[in-house]
């Protein structure tokens, strides 16, 4: 398990595990974040963030803040101003837009739209608005209530080789002492194209939902059935910059610094 207060860090972490070990896989990984601001923001490293972009745009894959994007549409949460009807109108408004700049990519949907537009359910599928209405009406809402789907048997159960979209099935959030904790489940993930932007787009829904369930961010927990690094290998040369920071991060030993994990309040 990899335990982390700068998400930068974490993903360097999780390179290297991956790196030193044989083969190009990590089955199953956990990794949690903590140490959020009280806005709710994660910290990073600036340059790690920055090199692996490059090399992101280097390979013609999307950047970090893209990737996270496709899990909570965060530049549409500020233009709402903090109003969440709006915010759900103007992402079902543009999604015909998100899903156009890249029909490859997105023709089978974004995550955000399923965890907002599952095309069925209450509040017309829109699962968050459902957990964040039914929590703020009474207190003592049953903890099992607090989650949202990606995954849809019906769309995704098909016989393709490869598939992009769903990796990640679910998402659970969990009041607790010290706040809001979010538990994430990916039956693959892909450490060098997509981790990165994950846990940030992860950040920035958890934020969302801590705020309007007047909770402060605690935790983010993923869990991932298999982390693969492909489409590109370990020893290529463009990704010793990264690498190079990992290695850095390396002393003192990972479970040294990491926190405890956060209790979760009494059913």
């Amino acid at each position: 398990m990899l335990r982390e207060t700068n998400l930068s860090h974490a993903w360097l972490r999780l390179l290297l595990r991956v790196l030193d070990c044989a083969g190009t896989e990590i089955a199953p990984l956990v990794l949690s974040l903590s140490g959020f601001r009280t806005d709710g923001s994660h910290p990073e490293d600036e340059s790690v963030r920055r090199d692996l972009d490059r090399l992101l745009a280097q390979r013609g894959k999307l950047s970090s803040e893209d990737v996270a994007f496709t899990i909570f549409p965060q530049r549409l949460w500020r233009m709402s101003a903090g109003d969440r009807d709006r915010f759900f109108e103007l992402y079902r408004k543009t999604f015909p837009r998100w899903r156009a700049l890249n029909k490859k990519l997105n023709h089978r949907g974004l995550y955000f739209e399923r965890l907002a537009m599952y095309g069925r359910g209450p509040c017309d599928g829109n699962q968050l608005e459902w957990i964040l209405s039914e929590y703020g009406s009474r207190s003592g809402v049953r903890r099992s209530l607090l989650q949202a789907t990606t995954f849809d048997p019906e769309r995704d159960h098909v016989r393709s080789a490869q598939l992009g979209f769903p990796c990640l099935q679910q998402v659970s959030f969990v009041p607790t002492a010290e706040g809001l904790a979010v538990n994430a489940f990916y039956a693959t993930q892909q450490i060098f194209d997509k981790a990165y932007g994950n846990y940030l787009g992860l950040t920035h829904l958890g934020a969302f939902m801590a705020h309007e369930m007047s909770l402060p961010l605690a935790q983010v927990n993923v869990m991932v059935g298999v982390a693969k690094l492909e489409r590109i290998g370990k020893s290529d040369p463009q990704l010793a910059p990264l690498v190079e920071a990992a290695r850095d991060l390396a002393d003192p030993p990972v479970s040294a610094v990491f926190p405890a994990p956060i209790a979760a309040l009494a059913s």
